[in-house]
């Protein structure tokens, strides 16, 4: 992997958020018989970008398959895909179709290129349904932290155009449900209750709070609210210092008040990454939160 010393505690959890076992990627991902595992697979090309993911597939049966977007962290400016190739492997061997994607990152492209991207991924899926065999009407989508914000953007703002970016623009963004592990809800909010919101806002949003207060609330999910939503999962930390606990709470009780169907885990005294019982505990919550919905004759 290739891990920036300036990325370290928002990248690095963001893996911890899911398991050691699943921050694995390259040489050291074991791909089991069952999966087919494709990397580096174009989706879309802004500004001459060539984003690609990575993707994981069930070897056998017709499907049609439920599929997941997975969205890395690291602050919007750093992180790769890679990093949650263990996680597609694993839904993989649920009955997924799962894709871990490459997003422009600040300083050199600012909100809303990264939201843009992931939506780019989400209308991909759709347009090649037919190829991997998935449907297209039970997608999901799943984050850490700058992931998980981009994770609640999507089940926010369907169909809203200034979002959409480019490629497959036929096709709709929209997601059937949202998991975010402690993924930002406000940033208006974050300025001296995280511990590097002042570093990595600006970089996003091309300033601080003073500077582009009308960025900073447009990029927060929580204003994008409507009863259209997709239900959510926000999985948090107590004890979180770079994205307040309290963030996953307001998100969580702005879908309710909209009649969406939303839920809050809480994971007393966790920090930013989850490790041992408490990334057990994500681990499972989010498996059964994704086969609530995106495989609903299951049960």
């Amino acid at each position: 992997m290739n891990i920036r010393p300036r990325c370290c505690p928002l990248w690095l959890s963001s893996l911890l958020s899911l398991g050691l076992a699943w921050a694995v990627s390259g040489a050291d991902l074991t791909v089991p018989e069952s999966v087919v595992f494709e990397r580096g697979v174009e989706f879309s090309n802004p500004d001459n970008q060539h984003l690609q993911l990575n993707l994981a597939r069930p070897k056998t049966g017709n499907g049609p398959f439920p599929s997941i977007v997975c969205i890395h962290g690291g602050g919007f400016r750093a992180g790769t895909r890679e990093g949650y190739d263990s996680l597609c492997v694993a839904l993989a061997e649920k009955g997924y179709v799962a894709v871990t994607i490459t997003y422009r990152l600040s300083p050199a492209y600012q909100f809303p290129a990264a939201v843009q991207d992931s939506k780019a991924a989400v209308r991909w899926l759709r347009a090649n349904a037919g190829k991997y065999h998935l449907d297209p009407t039970r997608i999901g989508a799943i984050g850490g932290s700058a992931g998980g914000h981009l994770a609640l953007f999507l089940g926010v703002t369907a169909g809203v155009k200034q979002f959409e970016g480019e490629g497959n623009l036929d096709q709709s963004s929209q997601v059937t449900c949202v998991v975010s592990h402690y993924g930002p809800s406000d940033f208006t909010q974050s300025y001296g209750k995280s511990v590097d919101a002042h570093e990595v806002l600006p970089l996003f949003f091309g300033g601080n709070l003073t500077e582009k207060r009308k960025e900073h609330i447009a990029g927060s999910p929580l204003n994008w609210v409507t009863p259209n939503a997709a239900p959510t999962l926000c999985i948090h930390g107590t004890e979180d210092k770079y994205v307040a606990y309290e963030q996953a709470g307001w998100m969580v009780d702005r879908l309710k008040a909209a009649a969406v169907d939303a839920e809050l885990l809480t994971l007393s005294g966790a920090g930013h990454g989850f490790k041992g019982a408490d990334a057990e505990k994500a681990h499972q919550g989010t498996l059964d939160f994704f086969a609530r919905y995106l495989k609903p004759a299951a049960h």
